[in-house]
């Protein structure tokens, strides 16, 4: 009984009458929070009560992720929560260094996928197992994760590359909505439920980019097309297209508003999946034009209109049962949108072909009721599931890429959960074997392997035990005798299927399997089969015929004359129906369950084949209300999956297992790199072979080497890590690394530590080889600069040096020119000078002893100065001659009018001062030379002396002449 605490149900396993409770107690008295235990690892004790009493602290704060081991535990939220699922948070999962120190998440699960691809050991393919029941938000996980890879896969893309994984991510994602309109339905337990299995392979190129996807589906319930349980619904896209089309397309669909539809029950509720415009868009982003989609929506109405004839029943079995009155309209409305003829619509609904005898004689049958009804559900559904292979087919064909494209592929597995409905038959047989099938592969891969593993290795292990599902699956695959080959049996016998019969055959023959039971108060013949998740009564009424899923061969003649292009591609001409070829009359029927089987066997074998990654959804009520917990159905649940059995063993175990040879691959370079200091009492926590292991046989030499080499690689580890022998607490902490015969055994933390010791070895040797790459080119452009410098220094030297030279030939040159060009001068000097004095002392009378003294020679009065000069002008000029003689002495032209000459009266006392006029300027020469060579000189003369009214003779006392 569910018990109220607080205003939530809870179960009573919180109660003090549980045998339990004292471990709960002990539980709940703890120091930290239960909220934050986000790994049921860290729960201690871990019991059933104590793990649902943490999920359930989690879920009341609104976190709905928990690992559980190598699972990841979701629970439904059954409410918006849009912060979860952003692509922000998305970033930052596919960014963080180490997700172990972010919180749990579907994210979590995927990078982790995602970085196996890109291989921390070996590049293995990668599979996510999204199970859980129906209604547990499997196909919402599902959807979440194609959104991560394909965010992912974008932002790990360059330039060129982004528009082509751009329109790869769209096409992935538009496959969801059209697969989910088409093959999703309302049941009782879930809105939205996955009415057929999907396995959607992302494929990956060498640069992790996402170069395309492709879907493998299994088991369509098309029954849904013309049988709906009461309270549910049919597939979305029928509701769809009767609320979403426009009026146009009403008319030409024939659907007008308010149009009832026996095959579209409760169409008065409106679900958020109800939305046709996002499901045309999808569609076109796939590649199917609107003329296409018009086709495809008219076969759909065609079938709604299918759906609503009826029949009454004939009068005589020789007679064929005419439609009701209110039919007849349907079955031209029927004709016309599927383009074929309506008499031989007719005519195949009611009239029954028969063809027997060697010469193969036909004969034609008229049809009861229920024969034509069934008739006319065969055909909705085998058109339904025709056209849903074929929409199954052009999204892989847009979305696939070629297979030289893309080298590892992440698969998403989104199937049915396990369902339990007051009527089961064979669609919900097989929804369970198939989770039957997923649980037996996550017991013997997880669960018995590991331990068989641990026990094969040498390891100390104590066995846990769990709950193995392989009688379950005995009974219905098993061989040579089980439920599948008795209803497959019976399909093969050439007679009517009596369920009575068939009843009795399984009970004789099955009796002897303890998953078998039968009701024995009911009146309709049943059995009942106890699943891992709890048993559930099937009725065998009717399983025999869906199990034959019998399509007249008359039906998909019919189906071949349309004048329909898209049913046309649906039933080409040129099929041949089984019992159309020679010789097979009696040919072996390809059964429903044998498909079935046959599909689940080659999807089993992928799984096999890759890295699986579990997440368990549950579902916390079976209302969808939000923040309703009901500990009982999720007790149930955790006892199904096996939840508290894979807490134990991953608590206790290693879920990491690397052969010595690939340990020494990748992490020698440690080492190498970290030589670790001896320790005298160190225990290497391993399990290898010594003779304590009784009847093994020695180790070779090359396992005792690898021994020895791994032995140092984790002496490199800190104590923490390899415990040693002396610390008192040796015994009572678990390891969490061991080394087996022919494995490492390792938990999540030392690879993490292990990883990060090697990224950092790897940076350092990086940085170690950049530091001398560095340094080689530094010292050579060190050499080059030097050597250019020497080249430099060595050619301006030897240029100074030719210039200086050819300077000092220049000056010498100049020198000589000069010196000779002087002493010419000089010697015309020496002569001009004999030449004038003689002609003045020749021309000069010479005074008396008496009153003159000799005049001194001119070269003497040249280096006079003027005052010296003016004293001793010649007495005997005067007037105009004395001026013109005085500045002849000056060097001052006669004719200038730049000068003034200022004189006494009747020049009787010499020359006052001589001015220079302030209109121009002179050169003043106070030692010039009036001889004709004597003043020549070489060099330019580019200097005056200019004033203003310059003075060159000024006196204010007269010297007596």
């Amino acid at each position: 009984m569910l018990q109220q605490v607080n205003g939530q149900e809870t179960s009573p396993l919180s109660c003090g009458n549980d045998p339990l409770s004292e471990d709960l107690q002990v539980f709940l008295g703890s120091d930290f929070q239960l909220a934050e235990l986000d790994d049921l690892t860290k729960v201690n004790p871990v019991t059933p009560a104590t793990v649902l009493r943490c999920l359930q602290e989690r879920y009341q704060v609104d976190v709905f992720y928990t690992t559980a081991g190598c699972t990841l535990v979701a629970l439904n939220p059954f409410k918006p929560v849009p912060h979860l699922y952003c692509p922000e948070l998305m970033r930052d999962y596919h960014i963080a260094p180490q997700l172990q120190k972010l919180k749990p998440h579907i994210f979590t699960v995927g990078e982790q996928s995602y970085r196996n691809v890109k291989s921390l050991l070996e590049p293995v393919d990668q599979s996510i197992i999204v199970s859980g029941e129906s209604g547990a938000g499997k196909t919402w996980t599902s959807r979440c994760l194609m959104k991560f890879y394909a965010t992912v896969a974008n932002s790990s893309a360059s330039q060129e590359t982004h528009e082509t994984v751009e329109r790869i991510e769209k096409r992935v994602l538009d496959s969801n909505p059209v697969m989910e309109a088409f093959g999703n339905a309302c049941t009782l337990r879930n809105s939205n439920s996955s009415r057929f299995g999907k396995y959607i392979q992302l494929q990956l190129n060498r640069a992790q980019q996402m170069t395309g996807a492709s879907v493998q589906t299994y088991l369509l319930e098309k029954t849904r097309v013309a049988y709906q349980a009461p309270l549910e619904r049919n597939f979305h896209i029928f509701y769809q297209i009767t609320k979403g089309a426009s009026s146009s397309e009403r008319l030409e669909w024939h659907l007008p508003e308010g149009a009832a539809f026996h095959w579209l029950p409760n169409s008065d509720r409106t679900l958020e999946e109800d939305c046709f415009e996002v499901t045309k868009d999808a569609m076109l982003h796939l590649g199917i034009d609107h003329s296409t989609q018009n086709n495809i929506f008219k076969i759909l109405s065609g079938l709604l209109h299918l759906g609503n004839i009826h029949f009454d029943d004939s009068e005589d079995e020789s007679q064929v049962c005419q439609p009701q009155e209110d039919a007849k309209c349907f079955v031209m409305t029927t004709a016309s949108l599927l383009w074929i003829p309506k008499e031989e619509l007719m005519e195949t609904l009611r009239v029954r072909t028969i063809t027997a005898g060697k010469q193969q004689q036909v004969f034609r049958k008229p049809c009861s009721r229920a024969e034509c009804e069934t008739r006319r559900d065969c055909l909705a559904k085998v058109t339904y599931a025709r056209l849903f292979d074929w929409l199954v087919s052009v999204i892989n064909g847009s979305i696939c890429a070629e297979p030289s494209t893309w080298t590892t592929f992440i698969g998403l597995l989104d199937v049915y959960g396990f369902e339990c409905f007051p009527n089961n038959n064979l669609e919900q047989l097989c929804i369970n074997y198939a989770n039957e099938k997923l649980q037996q592969h996550f017991v013997a891969h997880y669960l018995r392997a590991q331990q068989e593993e641990y026990a094969a290795e040498g390891l100390e292990w104590s066995f846990i035990s769990y709950q193995d599902n392989q009688s379950c699956l005995d009974l219905i695959e098993g061989s040579p005798v089980s439920i599948c080959s008795l209803i497959n049996e019976e399909c093969r016998l050439n007679r009517p299927s009596n369920a009575t019969q068939l009843q009795t055959r399984i009970e004789s023959t099955l009796s002897s399997n303890a998953s078998l039971n039968r009701n024995k108060f009911s009146k309709d013949p049943n059995f009942i089969i106890a699943h891992y998740a709890g048993p559930v009564q099937y009725q065998i009424e009717g399983m025999v015929e869906k199990n034959k899923d019998p399509v007249p061969p008359e039906l998909t003649r019919l189906l071949q004359h349309s004048q329909d292009s898209l049913l046309q591609k649906l039933f080409p001409s040129q099929e041949k129906e089984p019992n159309d070829l020679l010789g097979q009359s009696r040919a072996p029927v390809v059964t429903v369950v044998s498909r079935f089987k046959s599909s689940l066997e080659q999807l089993m074998q992928v799984l096999h084949s890759t890295t699986p990654h579990y997440i368990r959804c549950i579902k916390p009520n079976s209302h969808g209300h939000a923040q309703r917990f009901r500990a009982k159905e999720v007790l149930s649940q955790l006892e199904a999956c096996g939840i508290v059995e894979t807490v134990h063993i991953s608590a206790a175990g290693f879920p990491i297992r690397v052969s010595f040879q690939s340990f020494l691959e990748r992490y020698d370079l440690l080492r190498k790199s970290y030589p670790s200091q001896p320790r005298p009492s160190s225990r290497l926590p391993s399990s290898s072979p010594t003779k304590e292991h009784s009847g093994q046989q020695p180790t070779p030499e090359k396992d005792a080497m690898l021994q020895s080499l791994i032995r140092d690689i984790l002496l490199t580890l800190p104590p923490t890590v390899v415990t040693l022998r002396d610390h008192p607490e040796a015994r009572l902490t678990p390891s969490p690394i061991h080394c087996g015969r022919t494995k490492v055994f390792m938990t999540d933390s030392v690879l993490e530590l292990l990883e990060h010791r090697r990224v950092q070895t790897l940076n350092k040797c990086a940085r170690c080889i950049q530091f001398s790459w560095r340094r080689h080119q530094r010292r050579k452009l060190e050499k080059q600069r030097w050597a250019a410098t020497l080249l430099q220094a060595v050619t301006r030297s030897w240029l100074t040096r030719k210039h200086i030279q050819r300077l000092h030939a220049a000056a010498t040159s100049i020198k000589r020119a000069w010196r000779k060009w002087r002493a010419k001068m000089d010697s015309l000097v020496s002569i001009e000078l004999d030449g004038v004095e003689e002609n003045c002392f020749a021309k000069v009378p010479c005074p008396t002893l008496s009153t003159t003294l000799p005049r001194p020679p001119r070269e003497t009065i040249q280096l006079w100065p003027l005052g010296l000069l003016l004293s001793n002008a010649p007495v005997g000029v005067i007037g105009v001659r004395r001026n013109l003689s005085l500045q002849a002495c000056l060097q001052i032209p006669c004719h200038s009018n730049i000068y003034k000459v200022e004189a006494t009266q009747r020049d009787q006392a010499g020359i006052t001062s001589i001015r220079a006029l302030p209109q121009g300027s002179i050169r003043f020469h106070c030692k010039k030379s009036p001889l004709l060579y004597a003043n020549i000189s070489p060099e330019p003369q580019n200097y005056n002396n200019t004033g203003f009214n310059q003075i060159l003779l000024d006196r204010h006392r007269l010297i007596p002449v």
